[in-house]
């Protein structure tokens, strides 16, 4: 229940307001302690020789020697600003102009909150050797036979390139076949793409759970604390791959005619990438698949998905990479590296979900409680309110996230790698009752605050 003028209550429910008010303050303190728990103990296991490969376990980063003072002011302008000012937008603007003034502020906010490094930090991370363009000289003579010849010579490559399917190189690559080579330009498109993704997950939230959880959602997806690995981790283009195939999912299932069929086709296209940019998002169709539920198509928007679906996999095939042998030679590379796979299990399989905290701030945290009830409500009435069709997509994330953080192919690194899961899981937040200033600020200072104290190489 969302909390309404207490004083206007009669005494018990006074009462009952204040009972139900309890369990989002306790999963707050609860995320609080679970990120001060997940740093005091990788500092253990660091300064015990029991974990070695980060500097600043959990997070694969290092503190700063000096934190980040006048250097954040610009970050700290651009959130006050949002603050104040995205909550009149989310309820006054057209709907029409919404998402894209929401795109407009998280392109502001992760754009100044790298920049708070030196502007060169926009495309510093890009630049390092292991990252995915140090590999384009290998594929720049033969792009066709660099993708038939990628699982044999999968040991070659740089650490990026070794971990992940194809798709994302060739990405780079047309990129620079078009004219827009260098890091530069690949941080300006990931930077673009990551942040649309506010865009298309409104839309989503639209569709499934109506305008006014749509409007909710815009101040948090905006301002979110992932933005700090939005710029530039290649993750947050996997984000909007994912993001933009599931809202023209949501949206084929509103429409009728050739237009639906056709959003169904290009969402189902885009959802066919998501295994070719990496492994680990397939548990990231759990987003889609409860948008299907929600939405019940009928069964020719159903079938278009289907057939877009297989396209990508279909191409990459034909042209010579087999996706289970991608699987198996860079689970073998993983293996026989002394990187990832050497972390603990048993502190990663929890602290990953500490940085998952850091991604989504206190107020998803505060939000989580009221989330379930609403999902335990709508499974008691067999009726979904547009609160519980909200607590239903972050619901399918937070699955996601956990089935691969048990799946202990993750062991660190997942500041990046939780990007796309985290943008569906502030859905949660939109839950709390207009306009949340005291909330979208506590969002801003969680990531002022690891800006401020850490560096990171994404």
């Amino acid at each position: 229940m969302i909390l309404t003028d207490v004083r206007r209550r009669r005494p018990a429910e006074r009462k009952d307001v204040r009972w139900r008010a309890g369990p989002g303050w306790a999963a707050v303190a609860v995320w609080a302690a679970g990120i001060a728990a997940a740093f005091a103990v990788g500092w253990y296991l660091r300064r015990a020789g029991l974990a070695t490969e980060d500097r600043l376990p959990p997070l694969h980063a290092r503190a700063r020697g000096w934190p980040l003072t006048w250097e954040l002011l610009p970050a700290a302008a651009v959130a006050a600003a949002a603050v104040a000012a995205l909550p009149v937008l989310a309820a006054r603007l057209p709907w029409r102009a919404l998402p894209a003034a929401g795109w407009a502020v998280a392109a502001a906010w992760a754009v100044a909150l790298a920049a708070a490094g030196g502007w060169d930090a926009l495309a510093a991370p890009l630049n390092a050797p292991t990252e995915y363009p140090a590999g384009l000289a290998q594929m720049r003579p033969d792009p066709l036979l660099w993708l038939q010849t990628f699982t044999e010579r999968l040991g070659g490559y740089t650490t990026h390139v070794r971990g992940h399917p194809p798709l994302p190189m060739l990405v780079l690559w047309a990129l620079e076949a078009a004219g827009l080579g260098g890091t530069g330009w690949a941080a300006a498109f990931i930077i673009a793409a990551g942040t649309s993704a506010v865009a298309a997950i409104a839309v989503t939230v639209r569709c499934v759970a109506g305008e006014g959880m749509a409007r909710a959602a815009v101040p948090f997806l905006a301002l979110a604390p992932a933005a700090l690995w939005i710029a530039t981790a290649m993750d947050a283009f996997f984000l909007a791959v994912g993001a933009w195939g599931t809202a023209l999912l949501a949206l084929a299932a509103r429409r009728a005619g050739a237009r639906g069929l056709a959003a169904a086709g290009a969402g189902g296209l885009l959802l066919g990438c998501l295994p070719y940019l990496s492994y680990g998002l397939l548990p990231l169709f759990a987003v889609p698949l409860a948008v299907l539920v929600l939405t019940r198509p009928r069964a020719r928007v159903a079938a278009a998905l289907a057939a877009g679906l297989v396209v990508v996999p279909a191409a990459f095939t034909l042209l010579g990479f087999w996706w289970p042998d991608g699987v198996r030679a860079t689970l073998e590379t993983y293996l026989v590296s002394r990187g990832s796979s050497q972390r603990s299990y048993a502190y990663f399989v929890l602290a990953n979900l500490a940085v998952l905290g850091l991604l989504t701030g206190p107020a998803a945290a505060h939000a989580l409680p009221r989330a379930l009830g609403a999902l335990r409500g709508a499974i008691r009435v067999r009726a979904v309110s547009p609160a519980a069709a909200a607590a239903a997509i972050a619901a399918a994330a937070l699955v996601g996230v956990l089935v691969l953080d048990a799946s202990g192919v993750t062991r660190g690194e997942v500041e990046r790698i939780w990007v796309p899961f985290s943008a569906w899981l502030l859905v949660a937040a939109a839950l709390h009752r207009p306009p949340s200033r005291a909330w979208l600020a506590a969002q801003a200072a969680t990531a002022l605050a690891v800006q401020a104290l850490i560096v990171s190489p994404w």
